[in-house]
């Protein structure tokens, strides 16, 4: 193998896609393959300043703790989120595209159009896995499939999500 390819650029990535439809596995599964690194909104979220607003409302006492009862509040989150980004809707992207390769799970459409506009993202792909599971409220949420680039369904085996992620990973990887 050349060098070339070893210093490669790896394009920059959104992955959206409704709650448990395979987003972080599509992540984890580029990750593995093409050594990409990523950061999912909650988690970024969460480490920056989400932790530190709801500790004393909830009694949290670690961030893990904070973020594992996200799925208990997420109107809540999608609004301390909205508000984090209100001068500049770009502002939690950019903040996790400084670190990682990709961003997973950016729930807000005017934060994408946003995104988009600045060119935040090389690519965006969105998981959809609407056969088998349901979709998310739209109090927290309101993305869908056409603002994405790429669209993989996940509504059958594993192995099946893994093939499907290593055809698109070889054409924006490789």
């Amino acid at each position: 193998m050349n060098d070339t390819y070893h210093h490669r650029k790896t394009p920059n990535l959104l992955i959206i896609g409704h709650a448990r439809h395979g987003k972080d596995t599509l992540a984890e599964i580029f990750e593995r393959d093409y050594n990409m690194t990523f950061k999912a909104s909650s988690v970024a979220a969460s480490e920056i300043f989400i932790y530190d607003m709801l500790k004393d409302k909830y009694g949290y006492k670690t961030t893990d703790e904070c973020f594992n009862d996200r799925v208990n509040l997420r109107t809540e989150w999608y609004n301390l989120i909205c508000l984090y980004n209100k001068y500049d809707k770009s502002r939690l992207a950019k903040d996790i595209m400084s670190t990682s390769d990709c961003y997973v799970g950016m729930r807000d459409k005017s934060e994408i159009l946003e995104c988009k506009k600045q060119k935040v993202f090389d690519i965006i792909i969105w998981v959809d896995a609407s056969r088998r599971l349901p979709h998310e409220s739209s109090d927290s949420f309101n993305v869908s499939y056409d603002m994405a680039d790429i669209v993989i369904y996940n509504d059958h085996s594993l192995e099946e999500f893994e093939l499907k992620a290593a055809a698109i990973g070889n054409l924006i990887f490789k």
